[in-house]
């Protein structure tokens, strides 16, 4: 009850926090890792750049190699960084995963695709490296947010992203996106400059690649999203059904593009069971029984 109550009071708050994308809402998203953390290594490097950092929290307890969640934060490929998301590693710590959240190069600095090369990168290095860490290469899953989503599905459908790092699409269990702007095409003057030119389009737009033969696709939106309109998901989905991939998809009632993104804090976790779904996706993915 006082869990409840404390949620409920802090709900509001939250609201005017995320919708600003400020560090308060940050702060108060990661209060429990604060506290009450998973034992964490910190800016592991994953390549030769600066930026080239990662962050892997371990799980408390486990007697065998742990699935592998590989997560990627949203932030209109502008803004952002690792520290800020713990609230997810922990979350997903918490049920038994070694959680890598990498950072990555953005705009204005660098354009489409160098964030994509980023991510895979990250990937390439975490399958290579995770077992050091108590990590199964073998349940190696992608997931992210917004921004973060499209880069990691991308990463999941085209295949010549991981090739380049010396890897193959077969190294990922399965992707689950959360609000991902998956086929859409440019409007504002910065993401023409990020994504352009137009002959280009094609290449950022997730669908282009989908072939069938990618990793299982657990795609996840809220109803009142209108930064990331549904269509992402709808054109994605279709795509892949088309093509005799697997896909699932969930759109969740009054959620909107932060609430999707918060359910996975203590703040916002009664907004949509997103944890739930993603734990019982990935697990029926690799054939086993959700952690928690």
């Amino acid at each position: 009850m006082l869990r409840r109550l404390t949620q409920v009071l802090f709900a509001g708050i939250s609201v005017v926090f995320l919708s600003a994308c400020s560090s308060g809402a940050f702060f108060l998203a990661n209060l429990p890792v604060k506290f009450a953390g998973p034992e964490t290594r910190r800016d592991v490097s994953y390549g030769p750049k600066p930026w080239h950092k990662l962050d892997i929290y371990l799980p408390e307890e486990t007697s065998a190699p742990a699935p592998v969640l590989v997560f990627f934060y949203g932030g209109r490929w502008t803004f952002g960084k690792k520290e800020q998301y713990a609230f997810v590693a922990k979350t997903f710590s918490d049920a038994g995963y070694v959680v890598v959240l990498p950072d990555y190069s953005k705009y204005p600095a660098v354009k489409f695709p160098v964030f994509v090369e980023d991510a895979a990168k990250a990937v390439a290095w975490t399958h290579d490296h995770i077992g050091t860490y108590g990590g199964d290469p073998a349940r190696f899953y992608i997931s992210g947010h917004s921004s973060g989503a499209h880069m990691g599905a991308l990463v999941s459908a085209n295949p010549e992203y991981l090739k380049a790092e010396g890897k193959t699409l077969s190294i990922v269990t399965a992707f689950a996106g959360l609000a991902g702007p998956y086929d859409f095409i440019p409007e504002a003057e910065d993401l023409k400059i990020i994504f352009g030119p137009p002959e280009n389009y094609p290449n950022m737009q997730v669908p282009t690649f989908v072939r069938g033969d990618e990793p299982p696709m657990l795609l996840l939106h809220g109803a009142d999203d209108t930064d990331v309109i549904q269509r992402n998901l709808n054109r994605l989905r279709a795509k892949i059904e088309k093509s005799g991939g697997v896909v699932e998809a969930k759109v969740y009632e009054d959620v909107d593009h932060i609430d999707i993104i918060g359910s996975l804090s203590w703040l916002l976790d009664y907004k949509a069971p997103v944890e739930r779904d993603m734990l019982e996706f990935f697990a029926r993915q690799s054939g086993e029984k959700p952690s928690n």
